[in-house]
């Protein structure tokens, strides 16, 4: 077994020993433990949560603060709110502050497209996910709000950093240890959202 293949194969085993939905829960659970994202009692909205890794690790930290997970894919139950639905839904932020009648502290995107295996579409897919992301933060996420979120590198990635830059304080890449070495998945820390709507 390669060494990349090695290191999948741990995550995964570790996810089933603890009881983690996918091994995406350790990427999370890193980035935690780097930048501090969650405090107990923060409203978190959960973007691609299915199978519901990210949604447990979140679970952990935030005691009676509330999540509501979104996916086009159902997932098993969990002590959050879920809503069935698209990014690209336009009703979806008023659905989220329905649910929880205020503006919220972070949003998590793990959200991927399809992948084709043509590299340069695959890539173009994600980054418009992630600026989907960021038109649903401009309504939903308070001032001061942090989001972290999935992209893969390419040629968009600096534009898409420097858009970034214009809405939150700091913005920084993370690669989690948990992601296969040989993958192009990085994660941008986006903290303190500077607009309010």
């Amino acid at each position: 077994m390669r060494p990349t293949e090695a290191k999948k194969e741990y995550y995964r085993r570790e996810a089933k020993r603890v009881g983690y939905r996918s091994r995406a829960a350790f990427k999370l659970l890193e980035i935690n433990n780097v930048f501090h994202i969650f405090n107990e009692g923060m409203y978190v909205v959960d973007l691609g949560c299915s199978p519901g890794g990210w949604s447990q690790v979140a679970l952990q930290f935030i005691g009676k603060g509330k999540i509501v997970g979104i996916d086009i894919e159902d997932i098993k139950p969990l002590p959050i709110e879920f809503i069935n639905a698209s990014i690209e839904d336009p009703s979806l932020s008023e659905r989220i502050l329905n649910i929880l009648g205020r503006k919220v502290d972070l949003i998590l995107s793990d959200m991927a497209p399809n992948v084709s295996g043509i590299w340069s579409l695959d890539h173009i897919r994600q980054v418009d996910l992630v600026y989907k992301a960021v038109d649903l933060a401009e309504k939903i996420l308070r001032r001061s709000g942090n989001m972290v979120v999935k992209v893969f590198e390419g040629e968009m990635f600096n534009q898409l950093r420097e858009d970034l830059s214009k809405r939150f304080k700091d913005v920084i890449i993370f690669k989690p240890k948990a992601s296969r070495k040989e993958s192009s998945e990085l994660y941008l820390i986006c903290k303190g959202f500077k607009q309010v709507s």
